[in-house]
């Protein structure tokens, strides 16, 4: 008996030893640059978002907050590096749908587990995916969008950026909601495919938001539905695929900063706060709705709702994957 209550003592010391070696750690972070590893090009919607972020973080910090690109296998390769590399705070992934849940099932041998492998800092912005069609459509709203494709599906055709990409796994479980066999067509591009649908070669599309909105408005397209529950400031008047009586339906694009498993759990709150400080400014907000995303709303921020989310994230995606044939690379 008197050996097992050593044996305690002793665990319970070493606990102590090392909480408080973390706590000292993080008394004194950030004591020089952090570095947001972003996973795509300069350029891409993941660096606007996260160059906007990166500015007030840095003032609330005290310490530049320096983008890298770090692009490759599909974004997997940025974000991998932050995953095996030290959970010191000083590296943060900025992740997303594409890289923490999609990846998860689309590859046979995804190069993390995201689930796992991270310690998350909290969700930062989300892009609602938009149904939009050929401006010559015959249908104004969901309701008549379903009616007239069940009824003409063998002979109508959706764009897509690429297989496996957001808009094709999007309108696959559009497809699905709808119980609709219609023919995927790719491209190299959303832009390449949004030529073909102002051309009226294809009948609809299912694109990020940022992309939607010029067309929108040029007219050049037709919107039917937002495709997540509520509507988005972004496109004032339009209803969502929900409330248009796809009950459930929901697709959007969002994106968090992301540490390695194991970062102390002060160094998690220091750069929550930082993060929720610049989320909170207006004009963040306003400079990211000029780039066609928003903030997630204050209760998704916090590291165990990104956690959760991420999980959920992964087994929703799981299920568009492997019901749309599209093929593990």
């Amino acid at each position: 008996m008197k050996f097992k209550q050593g044996k305690v003592f002793v665990l319970a010391f070493a606990g102590a030893v090392l909480a408080n070696s973390s706590a000292a750690h993080a008394q004194g972070y950030p004591s020089r640059p952090i570095t947001l590893v972003v996973p795509f090009g300069v350029g891409s919607g993941a660096d606007l978002m996260a160059r906007v972020l990166a500015v007030p973080m840095s003032e609330t910090l005290g310490q530049t907050v320096v983008i890298e690109n770090v692009p490759g296998a599909g974004g997997m390769t940025g974000v991998s590096r932050v995953a095996s590399g030290p959970a010191d705070g000083y590296q943060i992934a900025f992740g997303g749908v594409d890289t923490l849940a999609i990846n998860q099932t689309l590859y046979k041998k995804p190069l993390y587990n995201a689930a796992t492998d991270f310690a998350p800092v909290g969700l930062v912005t989300e892009q609602p995916m938009v149904l939009i069609a050929r401006k010559d459509f015959p249908a104004d709203d969901m309701k008549g969008f379903i009616a007239h494709t069940k009824a003409n599906a063998a002979k109508m055709q959706y764009a897509s950026s690429g297989v496996g990409s957001g808009s094709h796994l999007t309108c696959a479980r559009l497809n699905a909601a709808m119980g609709v066999d219609v023919t995927h067509v790719t491209y190299r591009g959303s832009a390449q495919a949004m030529q073909d649908l102002f051309a009226g070669r294809i009948d609809y599309y299912c694109s990020l938001a940022a992309a939607a909105v010029s067309p929108l408005e040029s007219k050049q397209a037709k919107g039917i539905a937002i495709l997540t529950r509520e509507q988005s400031p972004l496109f004032p008047g339009l209803a969502s695929a929900h409330e248009q009586g796809l009950a459930g339906f929901h697709a959007n694009f969002w994106s968090g900063l992301f540490l390695p498993k194991g970062a102390p759990e002060p160094i998690i709150k220091n750069l929550n706060e930082a993060m929720m400080l610049a989320l909170n400014s207006s004009s963040v907000v306003e400079k990211l709705l000029k780039i066609g995303v928003t903030v997630m709303p204050p209760d998704k921020r916090t590291p165990q709702a990104a956690q959760a989310f991420v999980e959920s994230e992964i087994k929703n995606w799981e299920e568009v994957i492997r019901t749309s044939g599209v093929e593990q690379q």
